[in-house]
């Protein structure tokens, strides 16, 4: 007996209706009870689709004919935006990606954190979509015909698609691509970021301070063995004075960490310095730092001016403080700062930075947040942190409803487990929310960064 239009099989092709994305950018939309999933496909779109597989109540399927445009859909401003991995929004105008935006964070705060009605408007600032990005790592492969190709990975999965410009780039980064793609094709040496084919060049690290214009280049190899290597990257400085040095970052282990634990100067210097939010920081091959400067600069700045307002000068804790992003212009405005970080490369590069402002009302630890956090929190006013994408570990939030500060600023970059958190904080402990603030850090991208300020209440 034929199946019918109500038994959804591997290559039946219906007719859906998009209405809303997931967190990567596919379209979503309902058909018989089931959720179709569907790369590109925008809410309000009506589209033709196959079904190619089932995953529990999913359907992925592909596209084979749009049928109705979605009204803000947009022609990407990149010709590879189709195909490249690195963004996955730019067919949607950047006004419906922030109503987009907002809605996912309005969601999450109510259906995990059970805030109904967030204290402020929670509409993402940002100044523009394009030419934002500050640092760049991108992928690099010799193919079969020796020729070199440079650029993100295809959508779900690790095959190049080859470029000479990335609109997303801030444009003194974005013109160095090309010219440095031909100078890497033309010396002939091995490249493969997968390792597949043995040892050479994996990636090309670009770098940018934003306030200053200079910038860093550094080749990720897994070996240093390539002929006259020191000459090109001399030849870089000489033809760039923007660029002040240039890098070689040694990552022979075969896995999807980019970055290896050693760094070697080929010429100039092995930092670049930038100007943020009233400090200078010093920025190496392996730094992290945000890759939007004024997005960035923006949130810190309200953090600082709230803290400020609120608190005066007062002792502050930096939890996964970094390399100061947050502790040093705290410092800056006179509170008292206890930086908390894991790695001690980034306490190492805190306390240069410190240095260098010349800001002796800061100190940093490395070690376990959790541990650091009980021995700290008793002496201090105000707690910030800056977690990672799954937020707060349990047993940290278990320490500050122990000991609550009186002021707490969370700056996360994933609203659903920032209203997991909140939710913790406001209903197992004191505090209520005073701001909650979304910054665009990523146009193009599906990705949120958001502040939320606490006081504590009783």
């Amino acid at each position: 007996m034929a199946k019918t239009v109500h038994d959804p099989v591997p290559g039946l092709v219906i007719t859906v209706t998009g209405d809303d994305l997931d967190l990567h950018g596919n379209g979503l939309a309902r058909w018989q009870n089931w959720v179709i999933v569907v790369p590109s496909l925008l809410p309000g779109e009506v589209a033709k689709v196959q079904l190619q597989q089932r995953k529990r109540s999913r359907w992925f399927a592909r596209r084979t004919e749009s049928l109705l445009p979605a009204v803000d859909e947009r022609r990407p401003p990149c010709i590879l935006a189709n195909d490249c991995g690195g963004c996955t929004l730019q067919h949607l105008e950047d006004t419906s990606q922030e109503r987009w935006k907002q809605r996912q964070l309005t969601t999450s705060l109510s259906k995990i954190g059970g805030i109904a009605q967030p204290p402020s408007p929670l509409e993402p600032t940002g100044d523009h979509g394009f030419g934002y990005r500050n640092r760049a790592l991108i992928p690099l492969h010799r193919d079969g015909e020796g020729k070199l190709r440079l650029g993100y990975y295809r959508r779900g999965s690790h095959r190049i698609v080859n470029m000479n410009h990335c609109p997303v780039l801030d444009p003194r980064l974005d013109e160095l691509i090309a010219p440095i793609k031909r100078d890497l094709d033309l010396s002939g040496w091995p490249a493969d970021s997968d390792l597949h084919q043995g040892d050479g060049l994996r990636h090309l690290g670009l770098r940018l301070g934003v306030r200053t214009g200079d910038v860093l280049i550094s080749l990720i190899s897994s070996t240093e063995e390539l002929v006259d290597l020191r000459s090109m990257a001399k030849r870089w400085m000489d033809r760039w004075p923007q660029v002040k040095g240039v890098t070689l970052n040694l990552q022979p282990k075969r896995s999807n960490r980019v970055l290896g634990e050693s760094t070697k100067v080929l010429a100039g210097q092995a930092e670049i310095e930038e100007h943020f939010a009233g400090v200078t920081l010093m920025l190496g091959t392996t730094t992290f730092f945000q890759v939007n400067t004024p997005r960035a600069e923006a949130a810190v700045e309200t953090l600082c001016t709230w803290l400020t307002e609120c608190a005066g000068p007062s002792n502050v804790i930096d939890a996964y403080c970094g390399i100061g992003t947050i502790a040093l212009p705290l410092a800056s405005r006179g509170h008292r700062v206890l930086g908390l970080e894991l790695h001690q490369a980034s306490v190492d590069q805190a306390r240069h930075n410190a240095k260098r402002n010349q800001l002796d009302r800061v100190q940093f630890k490395a070690g376990d947040v959790k541990t650091l956090l009980a021995e700290a929190l008793p002496h201090h006013g105000a707690l910030v942190v800056d977690p990672p994408r799954k937020g707060l570990d349990p047993d940290v939030v278990d320490q500050i409803l122990h000991c609550p500060p009186q002021w707490l600023a969370y700056l996360s970059c994933d609203p659903a487990t920032l209203s997991r958190d909140l939710k913790r904080l406001s209903t197992e402990g004191p505090y209520s929310l005073d701001v909650l603030q979304p910054f665009d850090f990523f146009p193009q991208t599906t990705h949120l960064e958001c502040l939320a300020l606490l006081r504590r209440q009783t």
